[in-house]
């Protein structure tokens, strides 16, 4: 299967760098990243299967992410216009996940409407061939995580990953 793996942290020692890294272990790191947003464009037309590891900052998505979704999900690629309507052209990838984390807890992120989780949820929901499986795997509270609660998290994301 082609997966397309997206990953927004620009520490490396981070928490979700160490999911990224067990993320790419479990999926096999033959994905690689790269080239300009042509290149992008042509690996997720390609791909089978969309992961996305990241942050949540700001009960947002890190710019680099939200930076790539607007440079690449363009009218023609994710989407087409027919009649003024915008329709799904991602029926390619027939499974979404998302691993991430917040610094908040869970009603925190639910006060504020969680973004990130709206935004995978329904509007990747929206992109992606119909009926694909879309899952949303979130370590919440991480200003307050601790070794027993980031292991039981690592476990359930390769779970998930071994399950894909």
């Amino acid at each position: 299967m082609k997966v397309l793996l997206l990953y927004a942290h620009p520490v490396e020692t981070s928490f979700n760098a160490a999911l990224h890294r067990l993320i790419v272990e479990r999926l096999s790191a033959e994905r690689s990243p790269g080239e300009p947003i042509s290149a992008y464009v042509r690996r997720l037309q390609a791909a089978e299967a969309l992961v996305l590891c990241f942050p949540v900052w700001n009960y947002g998505y890190p710019a680099i992410l939200k930076g790539f979704f607007d440079r690449v999900f363009l009218p023609g690629v994710s989407f087409r216009l027919v009649a003024g309507k915008a329709e799904p052209a991602l029926h390619n990838i027939g499974k979404v996940v998302a691993v991430t984390s917040y610094g908040g807890s869970r009603f925190r992120a639910f006060l504020v409407g969680d973004p990130p989780r709206k935004l995978v949820n329904r509007l990747l929901r929206a992109t992606v061939r119909p009926g694909a499986p879309v899952a949303f795997l979130a370590h919440y509270s991480m200003n307050l995580s601790t070794a027993r609660s980031r292991k039981k998290f690592i476990a359930r994301v390769a779970a998930a990953m071994d399950a894909f």
